[in-house]
């Protein structure tokens, strides 16, 4: 009835799987019946099907139809009787779709209706009658039944048999004889022409009954063992000993003078030999040590080292950074925040904290206290130390701001952390009272204030999700050009945000410039701090500003970047001029107090502006976009205002947040990129892309990290709780080391040369715990011409994309 109602045109049969029936709760015997067989369902959730499941989606045979449907809502018929050969069908139209669910009344039912309206009138109804329409003839239309109608046609498939039937040539011509036989003359009137048995293909099968039975033959036989009694038994021997007639006697026999003589030359090659080469060297044992690390897998690539927890400070919160103390062996910081989502961070990025926010310093030789503590006003989402004095160290905070402490009182105490925990072993060990023992568990470690803190007004607007101190051969000024700078002291820092804003601070000289009384008065109040906190940087608390912000986006779209990681090429690569070299011998800086403390500011008239330093970074967006630009000025052609210049380069490869943006420790313009479920390896310069793409991996990536001393090799952290290893020497397709860490998602990672042969790995996780692993031999030494090896890769990848973009043309 349907059918005939409706048509063809408008009915697509569909067959639903039971994954499709759980997704839009049209299960059957269940969300649909026979009776009530009618499921709505939005465009757009069949939209966002087609998308995430592409050709394996129910709706791909319709996609086409689906697309260009103009209602918000589609009808989908649970079909329980299979009329259109499948169990569900589809309704294209939005006519079809209003006479399924709501259908006409039928003559009989207007009859009934007005019989109802007017019961007065009962005996008068007429019956009405409808002007005849003539068929209206319609296109056919395909649903599949031409593809029925050849399956079940009949195919002659078995190939037939011929048959040649001869006669005798003589026989050709001869004539016919026919003879007439009267039907009445047989009963019934019927003859038939029975079968009859051909004795030429007859066989006659000759059948025999035989009986056969099997019996196992069976022997008997014995054995008979001799018992011996037991008895005690011992030896006792020896060693034989000549006399001294007899030494005499062997010593002087011609025999030992003729083995001496016949053996003479064969012992001074051997003793030669032995000082020309090490007989005792396996050679098999270092042969299998080269197989292991060319093609084997050692059983555990990352071995458990140290693990470091506090029940007060990372309790429910996560591990945010992670850095080692450049000069100290054995001490590492970490940062920690609130454990919320992206949004959430960026959302309660004006609201303040509820528990106080530190930077933790643990030591390996004591691993269940901290050793000193930084007090941050705010959740600290990214630092890092000074390269040029380990003692300062600069902070993001979540609110936008920068923080400065100075560490420099405490550096001793660092230092000594070995003795004074092997100090607190040996007092507990002779202490008899527990309560002295309990007291010295329970004593607090020093908590450093931040000696300075950017002013809100100027700070990013949202959290700092990536710092960095710049080099310290140069120093920028609000130009943008780059001087050297002669102090060889690390005085600018770079920050990034998601308000698509780049800061570049710089950190001037103590002295401060000459202002009214009323001025004077004012900052004599906001500097004044505790009497422990350094007044290394007091003059820039509260006060201070950006040197140059750059904002990432572009005014002829009008379209905004939020950068959350920066990778500038002169931050890991060093460039020292002839002349600059020559200046430094007549810098005079104190040895035990901090260089800052003594630094004036140059004027930059007299240093000499350096053409050769790279001002291109690559910068990581929020929306997983890759931007390579500039962020030197120009000077507009309409105004002499500086204008920044368009990006370069957008690549869009990963499909959420960047959260690593980091540059090889061996090749300069080689950039390691992750987001979402997949990493990329960029080459600054080549344009056409990105030179390697990993597929789509089953975890989602949240940190990665490339080796400190092997080329190839990186590490990559995802939210499972999992380390992959991946070394682009033996695959590139798949990590060669897989291995678990932690039950929560990694957060952060940080390798660290402690010595040649010692080589550690800091994983941090979402529970806020730390965990230092050891690199096992094979991925902390490079192989054999390994660096070349890489280099060569990289070389053949970009003519290969090269060569790719080509064919494509």
């Amino acid at each position: 009835i349907l059918l005939s109602f409706i048509g063809h045109p408008e009915i697509f049969p569909l067959v639903f799987t039971t994954k499709t029936q759980e997704i839009f709760n049209c299960r059957v015997d269940e969300d649909v019946t026979e009776e009530n067989c009618f499921k709505l369902i939005k465009k757009e959730d069949i939209i966002q099907d087609l998308k995430t499941r592409a050709t394996i989606s129910d709706f791909h045979p319709v996609k086409q139809i689906v697309l260009e449907y103009p209602g918000e809502e589609l009808l989908v018929v649970f079909d329980a009787k299979f009329q259109y050969g499948q169990n569900f069908y589809f309704v294209a139209s939005e006519e079809a779709k209003e006479n399924l669910l709501k259908p006409p009344e039928t003559a009989e039912d207007k009859g009934e209706d007005k019989g109802e309206d007017k019961g007065e009138d009962k005996g008068e109804d007429t019956l009405e009658v409808h002007p005849y329409k003539p068929p209206v003839h319609k296109p056919w239309v395909s649903l599949g039944s031409e593809k029925e109608v050849e399956e079940e046609s009949v195919k002659d498939t078995v190939t037939k048999i011929k048959y040649m039937i001869s006669r005798a040539r003589r026989k050709f011509g001869a004539p016919i004889l026919f003879t007439d036989k009267n039907a009445s003359h047989v009963k019934d009137s019927y003859i038939e022409c029975t079968s009859y048995q051909d004795k030429t293909f007859s066989i006659k099968m000759l059948e025999k009954d035989i009986g056969i039975q099997m019996v196992p033959k069976v022997r008997e036989a014995s054995t008979q063992t001799k018992w011996a009694y037991p008895k005690n038994a011992a030896t006792q021997y020896f060693p034989r000993q000549l006399s001294n007639e007899e030494k005499e006697e062997s010593l002087s026999s011609e025999k030992l003078k003729e083995f001496l003589t016949s053996v003479h030359l064969r012992m001074e090659i051997a003793l030669q030999q032995n000082e020309i080469m090490d007989v005792f060297f396996d050679d098999w044992k270092a042969l299998a040590g080269d197989e292991s690390r060319s093609s084997g897998k050692p059983d555990v690539c990352l071995k458990a080292y140290q693990s470091f927890t506090d029940l007060r400070y990372l309790k429910d919160r996560t591990i945010s950074c992670v850095c080692w103390h450049p000069t100290i062996y054995g001490i590492i910081a970490v940062s920690a925040r609130e454990q919320l989502s992206y949004e959430e961070r960026v959302n309660l990025s004006d609201k303040s904290l509820l528990q106080q926010s530190v930077i933790l310093f643990w030591s390996f030789f004591d691993p269940t206290h901290p050793q000193l503590m930084l007090e941050c006003p705010e959740d600290v989402y990214c630092f890092q130390f000074s390269p040029s004095d380990p003692n300062v160290v600069a902070g993001g905070c979540i609110n936008g701001q920068v923080v400065l402490w100075d560490i420099s009182q405490h550096e001793e105490k660092l230092q000594n952390a070995k003795t004074v925990a092997d100090g607190i072993k040996i007092t507990a060990v002779n202490m008899v009272n527990a309560s002295i023992l309990n007291i010295l568990h329970c004593t607090e470690p020093p908590l450093v204030r931040y000696c300075a803190v950017s002013s809100i007004q100027y700070s990013h607007k949202k959290p700092v999700t990536d710092i960095h101190w710049l080099p310290d051969y140069f120093q920028d000024n609000q130009m943008d050009a780059a001087f050297e700078n002669r102090a060889e002291i690390c005085v600018q820092l770079v920050t990034c945000s998601p308000d698509c804003s780049i800061l570049f601070w710089d950190i001037p000289a103590t002295k401060l410039p000459e202002q009214p009384s009323s001025e004077k008065v004012r900052e004599e109040e906001i500097f004044s701090m505790p009497p422990d906190v350094p007044d290394t940087f007091k003059h820039l608390d509260l006060c201070w500003k950006p040197l140059i912000k750059i904002n990432l986006d572009e005014s002829d779209t009008n379209t905004e970047y939020g950068p959350v990681r920066i990778s500038l090429r002169e931050l890991h690569y060093h460039y020292k001029t002839p002349e600059k070299v020559q200046s430094l011998n007549t810098l005079e800086v104190p040895t035990k107090e901090s260089p800052y403390t003594e630094m004036s500011t140059p004027s930059s008239k007299n240093l000499k502006v350096l053409e050769n330093i790279s001002t291109d970074f690559f910068v990581g967006t929020e929306d997983g976009e890759i931007i390579y630009s500039d962020w030197k000025m120009e000077i507009g052609s309409d105004s002499a205002k500086p204008v920044s210049q368009k990006h370069a380069q957008k690549y869009t490869i990963h499909t959420e947040t960047i959260n690593t943006l980091q540059r090889s420790p061996f090749f300069k313009d080689i950039i390691l990129s992750l987001g979402g479920r997949n990493f990329a390896i960029w080459k600054e310069g080549v344009t056409n892309g990105a030179i390697l793409q990993s597929s789509c991996s089953a975890g989602r990536y949240t940190v990665g990290r490339w080796s400190l001393t092997r080329p190839g090799v990186f590490f990559i952290g995802r939210d499972d709780g999992n380390i992959e290893v991946w070394d682009l020497l033996k695959k590139t397709y798949e990590p060669s080391n897989f291995q678990n860490i932690s039950k929560s998602k990694i957060t952060f990672i940080s390798p660290r040369i402690a010595s040649p042969t010692q080589h550690f790995l800091a994983v941090s996780d979402d529970l806020g715990a730390l965990h230092v692993l050891e690199i096992c031999q094979t991925l902390s030494h490079p192989l054999k011409n390994e660096h070349a090896n890489v280099l060569d890769y990289f070389e053949r990848e970009i003519k290969y994309l090269k060569y790719r973009e080509q064919e494509f043309q």
